[in-house]
C-alpha cells in the first residue's frame, strides 16, 4: 500500500543534485502523488484505478541564468544526472534580470491536513460508497461521476540551506443524474477526509435536481438576473484569478486588475481572498519554491487589494513572494490556489424570494474566454436551471449561452449566501464560495435541451 515517503527520505533525494551544484544554486523540487479513483456512468462503476508516481524537477541558477530539468530516476546517480542536465541549460541560458534567486532558508507554517485512510480507501469501499451514490436515484434516472481519493507530498530542499515538506489528502465526489423527459442534476463534494464526505447525501440532491428539472422550456435570450450556486461561482472565480489575480500578468500588463489597486471594481458585499493555511480547504502550507504561505486579500469589499507572487513576480513588481509559485518551468506565473469568496447573511429561499424575473443556475460548462483584459467569458448553463418568477421558481428551462463580464457581474452581486462549500474549477486544489445572486446576467444564445 502507497504511503508517504516521509520527510527524512524525500529530502534526502535532494542530496546527490546539491552535491553536484559546482558554485551553482540548487532547488530540488519533490512530488509524491498516490490514490484512487473509481469512475461510474449509466449507475454502473466502468473504471477503478490506482495511481503511485513520484517526480523531481531541478532547478540550477548561475550568473542570472536558469535552468531546468525533470526526472523519475530517484536513484543518486539519476538525480546528479539531472542536476548536470539543469547546469548545463542554466550555462546555455539568457539571463532572468528578473530571477532574485533561490528562496531562503524559512520557517514553515503548519499544513490543512494528512488523513492516511483516505489515500489508502480500498476499491470496495469506493464501490460501497458509490452504491449508496446510486441508490438514491429513483426509477427511470442514472448516475454518472467519479469518486477519487489520494494525496500529495511535496519537499523543497535548496543549496540556500531551505527544507520544506507537508502532506495533504484530499477526497472528491461528483455526481450528474440525468434520466426522464430532458432531466439533469449536479452535485459535488471535496474534503481532507474521505469519511467526511456524504455519498447518499450526494445522489439525493442531484437526483433531486434531476427529478425537478424535466420538460424544460425554452425562454428568451437576454439579461436575466440570477441565483448563481457555489459551482457557477466557482467558475468565475476560477477564470478570474486565470485572468487577474497572478503576479507576472499584473507586472506584464495583461491582468484585468493591471494598474487598478486601490480601485472599486465589485459590488462592497465581495470579499476574495487566498487562504491556504485555512482549515476550511485543502491546501499545502508553502508553495512550489518552498516560500511559506500566508493569507492574501485580493478584493476587500469590492476594491481591488492586490495579486499573488512568486519570487520572480515579486521582485519584477518590487515586492516580496506571497508563497504561490507553480512547479518549474511555469510561463504563466503564479496563481492563488485556495481561494476562498466571503460569506454573507441570506439564505437560498431569501434570494430566490427577492428575485422578480431571474434563473437558478447550478453550475456552468464549456467556459472560454473571450476578452481576457475585460475580464469577458463565455459558457453554458448545465445540470439544473430553473426559471424565477415574482420570487417562486416556476420551471425548469433549457440550457443557456452566457457572454458575460466576470468583474461586471461581480460588481452587479447583491446578495451572498451564509453557507459555502468547496468547489473545484480547472487546477485549483478548491475554492470555498458561496451561492450569489446577481441582478443582472447576460444570455446571448439558447440550446436545444
Amino acid at each position: 500500500m502507497p504511503e508517504p515517503i516521509g520527510r527524512d527520505a524525500a529530502l534526502a533525494l535532494a542530496e546527490p543534485a546539491i552535491e553536484a551544484a559546482r558554485g551553482a544554486g540548487i532547488e530540488v523540487l519533490v512530488i509524491h502523488g498516490w490514490g484512487g479513483l473509481t469512475r461510474f456512468a449509466g449507475s454502473a462503476i466502468h473504471q477503478s484505478t490506482a495511481q503511485e508516481e513520484t517526480a523531481v524537477r531541478v532547478r540550477a541558477v548561475r550568473d542570472g541564468r536558469v535552468g531546468i530539468s525533470a526526472t523519475n530516476d530517484l536513484r543518486p546517480e539519476g538525480l546528479e544526472a539531472a542536476a548536470r542536465s539543469a547546469l548545463e541549460m542554466a550555462d546555455m541560458a539568457a539571463p532572468d534580470p528578473f530571477f532574485p534567486g533561490l528562496t531562503p532558508e524559512a520557517e514553515i507554517p503548519a499544513g490543512t491536513g494528512y488523513d492516511q485512510a483516505t489515500p489508502a480507501m480500498a476499491p470496495a469501499a469506493r464501490a460501497d460508497a458509490v452504491a449508496e451514490l446510486v441508490g438514491r436515484c429513483g426509477a427511470g434516472f442514472s448516475a454518472a461521476g467519479a469518486f477519487e481519493t489520494g494525496a500529495l507530498e511535496v519537499a523543497v530542499a535548496n543549496t540556500e540551506g531551505l527544507a520544506a515538506h507537508a502532506v495533504r489528502s484530499k477526497a472528491s465526489i461528483t455526481a450528474v443524474v440525468s434520466g426522464g423527459e430532458g432531466g439533469a442534476g449536479f452535485a459535488e463534494r471535496a474534503a481532507v477526509r474521505a469519511g467526511d464526505l456524504d455519498p447518499a447525501e450526494i445522489g439525493q440532491t442531484a437526483f433531486a435536481k434531476a427529478h425537478d428539472s424535466q420538460r424544460p422550456r425554452d425562454v428568451e435570450v437576454g439579461d436575466y438576473e440570477v441565483l448563481l450556486e457555489p459551482a457557477a461561482v466557482a467558475t468565475l472565480l476560477g477564470f478570474l484569478s486565470y485572468l487577474g489575480f497572478g503576479g507576472r500578468a499584473l507586472a506584464e500588463g495583461r491582468s484585468c486588475f493591471a494598474g487598478r489597486e486601490g480601485e472599486r471594481l465589485m459590488s462592497e458585499v465581495v470579499s476574495i481572498w487566498d487562504d491556504a493555511l485555512s482549515p476550511e480547504t485543502i491546501g499545502l502550507p508553502f508553495d512550489f519554491e518552498g516560500t511559506p504561505k500566508q493569507r492574501v486579500d485580493l478584493v476587500r469589499e469590492g476594491v481591488f487589494v492586490g495579486g499573488v507572487h512568486d519570487r520572480r513576480s515579486a521582485r519584477q513588481l518590487g515586492g516580496d513572494s506571497t508563497g504561490h509559485a507553480l512547479p518549474p518551468p511555469n510561463p504563466e506565473g503564479p496563481l492563488p490556489l485556495n481561494l476562498f469568496m466571503g460569506t454573507g447573511q441570506a439564505t437560498t429561499d431569501e434570494m430566490i424570494a427577492a428575485t422578480r424575473r431571474g434563473l437558478l443556475i447550478t453550475r456552468f460548462h464549456y467556459s472560454n474566454i473571450v476578452h481576457p483584459k475585460e475580464a469577458v467569458i463565455t459558457g453554458m448553463t448545465r445540470d439544473g436551471t430553473w426559471l424565477i418568477e415574482d420570487g417562486t421558481v416556476t420551471s425548469p428551462v433549457k440550457n443557456l449561452r452566457f457572454t458575460e463580464s466576470i468583474l461586471d457581474a461581480l460588481d452587479r452581486v447583491e446578495m451572498i449566501g451564509s453557507d459555502s462549500v468547496l468547489a473545484s474549477e480547472f487546477f485549483f486544489e478548491a475554492s470555498r464560495v458561496p451561492a450569489v445572486r446577481i441582478g443582472s446576467f447576460r444570455f446571448t444564445g439558447r440550446s436545444d435541451h
